[in-house]
């Protein structure tokens, strides 16, 4: 793999992912808010979010990118965007993010995410990105909206209770 991208907005920088998050990963996969529209186990202990960002780590390729979002000069992490399952034959990819609940609505995560639609479109010709969340999900429904992804009407398999987004170029 070449060097892992880092992306720069006017507010924002997306760096990779290191074990020096594990307090703030902690932080998201353990906050009640967040995870209430994610299907996945909370971490409990820092012991579960240093096994997730080895397995991150571990994980990393062309393929998958995770990023860390931080306030330029700061070096903490308030929320993670990650892109994944590269189809390069269609030029598709998923999108995925998350942010700590007190940066919640500053317009963070719309920033964050034009950042990475623009890395996706340009480094890697993506013509299609799918974005799945709940369908209670409101902040994440309104933010796909504003970033001009569409309803897409098929249901997700198995989950009745996502809503699949797709941003076209």
């Amino acid at each position: 793999m070449q060097t892992f991208p880092i992306l720069i907005t006017e507010r924002l920088t997306l760096r990779k992912l290191s074990k020096n998050d594990s307090d703030e990963i902690l932080q998201l996969r353990s906050d009640i808010e967040i995870n209430k529209f994610l299907d996945r186990k909370p971490s409990k202990t820092l012991e579960d979010a240093l096994n997730f960002i080895n397995s991150l780590i571990e994980n990393e390729s062309d393929e998958f990118f995770y990023w860390a979002i931080t306030k330029t000069d700061e070096d903490n992490l308030i929320g993670t965007v990650c892109l994944f399952d590269f189809l390069k034959d269609s030029r598709k990819c998923e999108i995925g993010y998350e942010l700590l609940t007190q940066y919640q609505g500053q317009g963070i995560m719309i920033e964050a995410v034009n950042k990475v639609l623009e890395y996706a479109i340009k480094t890697h010709g993506i013509k299609t990105i799918d974005a799945q969340t709940h369908k209670d999900n409101q902040s994440s429904i309104k933010l796909l909206q504003k970033l001009n992804f569409k309803k897409f009407d098929n249901a997700i398999e198995n989950n009745p209770n996502l809503i699949l987004f797709r941003f076209t170029t």
